[in-house]
């Protein structure tokens, strides 16, 4: 596995598959890698010929309270696992090579309407930074495809229509989230909860399936996701929010049958994230 750290040195290897007819995958990821991520790195190996992962913690996606001082910087052990599953090349920038002009009035990408609520209620201006460095990683690798988790629903959406309405030559492929054996969605975030906190995470998917067996029995909506809330709430979450939506993330038609349960709750400093697709009694 190759690694860069430059944009040049990383083009230029690229033009020479490109124009070699070679089709490239990109896998944008945080570091700190699990299963999850690996998971993406197997199933670009299946849909292109060259995987590029990319590793950058993005600043510009953080809120002023929120982790990026103290998000894990793993590069040697990521490097490790991306060569064991099958991955070509590495590109690791630092945030001088991707914003060599400062943070101060940056040209930044806004993708309005699916940003808007759910994550970004509490988080305000994180997806101007994921679709700005997304953008900038799609400009500088032009892959073919790239893959992301769909556990992080709300930015898949947010990538998916930034593709359309730019003219992205790239195909978006979403890939199941992977889950520990208990149920708990993975996330680089996970190791900040404590022994305790931990065993109690695996209840947010808990909830979520049996929201869902609550719609599917009839139970009104708004019944079934109270209950879900005083449940988790009971049990020490700290609900950001709770909500079901269509598929697009559009308010829920009365008639829909397809739907997406999607939550995001505290334990202690912790922020999970997850989300369940259910289907509607007709």
């Amino acid at each position: 596995m190759q690694t860069f750290h430059t944009i040049a040195a990383l083009r230029q290897a690229l033009t020479k598959a490109r124009a070699a007819g070679v089709r490239i995958a990109l896998v944008p990821t945080m570091g700190n890698l699990h299963q999850g991520h690996l998971a993406l790195v197997e199933e670009a190996r299946r849909r292109a010929d060259l995987v590029v992962a990319s590793i950058f913690v993005n600043p510009i996606q953080f809120g002023p309270s929120e982790d990026f001082a103290r998000y894990p910087r793993t590069l040697d052990d990521d490097r490790a696992q991306l060569e064991s599953t099958g991955c070509d090349v590495l590109f690791a920038p630092d945030v001088d090579t991707l914003y060599p002009n400062g943070l101060d009035g940056l040209t930044q990408v806004r993708v309005p309407k699916v940003s808007q609520g759910l994550c970004a209620a509490t988080r305000p201006g994180h997806f101007d930074g994921v679709a700005t460095v997304v953008s900038l990683l799609f400009h500088i690798v032009g892959p073919d495809v790239a893959l992301f988790g769909n556990k992080d629903y709300q930015q898949l959406a947010v990538i998916r229509k930034l593709v359309a309405d730019l003219h992205f030559p790239i195909e978006i492929v979403d890939v199941p989230t992977v889950r520990d054996a208990d149920g708990l969605a993975l996330s680089s975030r996970n190791g900040y909860l404590d022994r305790e906190q931990r065993e109690r995470a695996p209840l947010l998917a808990r909830s979520l399936r049996s929201i869902a067996e609550r719609l599917a029995q009839g139970i009104p909506a708004a019944q079934a996701l109270a209950q879900g809330r005083d449940t988790l709430e009971a049990q020490g979450f700290v609900i950001d929010y709770l909500e079901l939506r269509a598929p697009d993330l559009a308010p829920l038609d009365g008639d829909a049958r397809q739907a997406i349960l999607l939550a995001a709750a505290y334990l202690g400093t912790t922020r999970l994230l997850d989300n369940l697709a259910v289907t509607l009694p007709g």
